[in-house]
């Protein structure tokens, strides 16, 4: 018989864990139609010697909620290897949404994932008020790769309650109204739903985000949604404190993963110089939830973000921060000049949570007046000691002098990479934490599974490369219950990323490029050794190109 597409003479790792082999792959309908040595004919034919040939990559955590707007190659993700993913995630998204107030679910955007409000309103389409239309209209569109979807809390509870969703916790009716609309959306394709608990994480008015303000009433309600459809998962962002379940949090994820009988996926575990052995404890400490299926994520990667005064993400916990927010620039350089304000600041700095001053890290990065340029890539301490005066001075009044144009670098967590092997081989936690289409002028780790190809098991050989593709294949696609992908077997999806281990991976950091709607800024991640992806049985990539098409599908849970 002839086939759409033969792919011929490659190392097959097929997702499983088992040990790699040598074989052609055939691909008829958008399906694998065969394995092993095949002579019959195909229609197009990729020569994948010395070359490994595994199942397209699944990223769990992403936030690609406005960019698939613009971007149907769903960029940088679709460089990688990536050929699924699940994006509205952390309670934040755009649907549902009235036309009315599609102001405020783009300020929740601009505050939590750093996209500018100027790009949304140029970008976002905006075809949809409900969240099945959303999923509609994401299929209509089209895209390179599958698209997933989390139903985020947020704009449900906005939906319903409207601005005091922001303000208070929901009544007994409109908690029934939100349960029937999760169980619609669950009901309709989306893969469960998703909340956070950081308090980090801000919206419109620089408030808390809506879903915070969700009671345990609410949450188990919502929780019990999925009980009685039988299907569908919660992602949570739990932690204020990085690294570290506390006691509420704990029973938080005991309820949500108990109410539920569904697996709950919780952010996140990673290493803290401060407190090394902090991530470690956490996963003995919690060991109890993962027999009931709450699954910790976990990068592979030092998380290194750029830190920018204009949108201060990375304080947002802080309440001495709480008024920098969404601000001119002279009003923001004001209220930075204020000794009120800083002494406010050192004394929240005496018990850091997420940002921990560590000076001797954070790197001048990119100055916009010409007389700092000597400047770039010396870090805070350096230059405060050569001031004679303090991190937090330093770090606020070289920005101040650069009329908030500086912006630093600072390997927040994970910068001890010897210690990274040990969170992610550990069998109770799935990698993922790229946070795709987040974060935009802050940080890009969507490159983090050829980071892990590249560096853990090519360069480090922390893990077999049998292992590595399974936790970044099979693995986060069982948890959402996607059937069809993450295996190289007969009859299944023909999604698959075909890639040169002797080349494969990523930088530690990304570069900015000048892309989104209108010339907006933000970072991106380059791929290295990934030759072809084929999404659906249509190749996206070819030698690195683009071929043109657009094989990606909407993902619906129950059907994946």
């Amino acid at each position: 018989m002839s086939y759409d597409l033969l792919i011929k003479n490659g190392t097959v790792v097929d997702g499983t864990g088992a040990e790699r082999y040598q074989a052609d792959v055939a691909v008829a309908d958008g399906k694998i139609a065969a394995i092993g040595k095949i002579r019959d004919g195909a229609k197009k034919v990729i020569d994948a010697a010395d070359l490994i040939v595994a199942p397209g990559f699944v990223d769990p955590h992403t936030h690609y909620d406005a960019q698939i707007c613009w971007d149907p190659l769903i960029t940088s993700s679709s460089w990688h290897g990536v050929t699924s993913l699940v994006m509205g995630n952390c309670g934040v998204g755009l649907a549902p949404c009235r036309p009315e107030n599609q102001e405020i679910a783009a300020w929740d955007l601009v505050n939590v994932e750093a996209i500018p409000f100027e790009v949304l309103g140029k970008g976002v389409t905006w075809d949809w008020t409900t969240f099945p239309e959303y999923m509609d209209a994401a299929a209509k569109r089209g895209a390179g790769i599958n698209l997933g979807f989390m139903a985020p809390l947020t704009p449900f509870r906005h939906w319903v309650m409207g601005e005091e969703s922001m303000e208070r916790s929901a009544t007994p009716e409109e908690r029934a109204q939100i349960k029937a609309m999760i169980k619609e959306a669950v009901a309709a394709g989306a893969f469960g739903f998703s909340t956070t608990n950081v308090a980090q994480h801000i919206g419109y008015k620089g408030r808390p985000i809506a879903c915070r303000q969700a009671d345990w009433d609410e949450l188990k309600a919502y929780a019990n949604a999925l009980q009685e459809l039988g299907k569908g998962s919660i992602e949570l962002a739990l932690t204020n404190e990085a690294a570290i379940v506390d006691e509420v949090e704990y029973a938080l994820l005991d309820m949500l993963v108990t109410e539920s009988q569904r697996p709950v996926t919780w952010l996140a575990l990673l290493n803290r110089d401060d407190k090394p052995e902090a991530a470690m404890s956490t996963l003995r400490a919690v060991e109890p939830l993962f027999k009931k299926g709450a699954i910790p994520q976990v990068t592979c990667r030092p998380l290194i973000i750029q830190i920018d005064l204009r949108k201060p993400f990375i304080f947002a916990n802080l309440p001495c921060w709480k008024p920098a927010f969404d601000r001119p620039v002279e009003e923001q350089m004001r209220f930075y000049r204020d000794e009120k304000f800083r002494a406010e600041f050192r004394k929240e700095m005496e018990a850091p949570k997420v940002f921990l001053g560590k000076w001797e890290r954070v790197v001048i990065h990119q100055v916009g007046n010409p007389a700092l340029e000597p400047l770039i890539g010396k870090t805070v301490a350096e230059v405060a000691q050569q001031r004679g005066k303090d991190g937090i001075d330093t770090f606020l009044d070289l920005c101040i002098e650069d009329n908030l144009q500086l912006e630093y670098t600072y390997e927040i967590f994970n910068a001890d990479e010897n210690r990274i092997p040990e969170l992610i081989t550990h069998d109770q936690v799935m990698i993922g934490l790229s946070d795709g289409g987040a974060h935009v002028d802050m940080l890009c780790d969507a490159g983090y599974c050829t980071y892990l190809l590249g560096t853990w098991v090519r360069e480090r050989q922390a893990m077999s490369l049998e292992r590595a593709v399974k936790r970044i294949t099979s693995e986060p696609a069982a948890f959402y219950g996607m059937t069809q992908r993450g295996r190289i077997q007969q009859g299944l999806a023909a999604d698959l990323a075909i890639f040169d281990l002797n080349t494969v991976g990523s930088k530690k950091r990304g570069e900015m490029r000048t892309d989104l709607p209108g010339g907006g800024r933000r970072l991106v991640m380059p791929a290295e050794g990934v030759q072809h992806t084929v999404v659906n049985g249509t190749v996206l990539y070819e030698n690195k190109q683009h071929t043109g098409a657009l094989p990606g599908q909407v993902l619906r849970s129950g059907q994946a």
